[in-house]
């Protein structure tokens, strides 16, 4: 989604990620993604992030931080992460786009809390710098904060 399709009042986030191959990571997030490009100088790109602004900082790989994780539901979650909350619909498509273009899943599509308030699909990925991508959707986005996720759905 573009950043002109979002309500002009809904607040946009800004992130920025170190990076070490600026180049490829930004061919990862225009051509998998589908993210477009902003304004950009030699060592740093800014992306329409689904709506949101994402800067690319090219960094040395030894000053890229390492990424440590916790378990969540028996997988691996990494510690640091970021993305979208997107329509049921539009995860589904996503996970097939990834596929189709060969992207290793760090934690491949699978449902969280099935059958309970909180039902949700989730899949994490990394992109070619080892920043994780978290892609999220909700049966029902008004769960999204929601803090009693274990309560059955009937």
């Amino acid at each position: 989604m573009s950043a002109a399709a979002l309500s002009d009042h809904y607040p946009r986030f800004h992130l920025a990620l170190p990076v070490t191959d600026l180049d490829e990571t930004v061919r990862f997030y225009t051509q998998v993604l589908g993210c477009a490009t902003g304004r950009s100088a030699e060592r740093w790109v800014d992306l329409d992030f689904f709506g949101h602004q994402l800067v690319l900082h090219k960094v040395a790989p030894e000053d890229h931080p390492a990424a440590a994780s916790n378990p969540v539901d028996g997988h691996a979650v990494p510690a640091s992460h970021f993305g979208p909350v997107l329509e049921w619909d539009d995860f589904q498509a996503m996970a097939k786009r990834l596929r189709a273009a060969g992207i290793d899943f760090v934690i491949e599509p699978y449902l969280r809390f099935e059958g309970r308030r909180g039902e949700q699909a989730t899949m994490f990925i990394a992109d070619p710098s080892g920043n994780h991508l978290e892609f999220k959707s909700f049966k029902d986005i008004g769960m999204l904060f929601a803090t009693d996720l274990d309560t059955p759905t009937s």
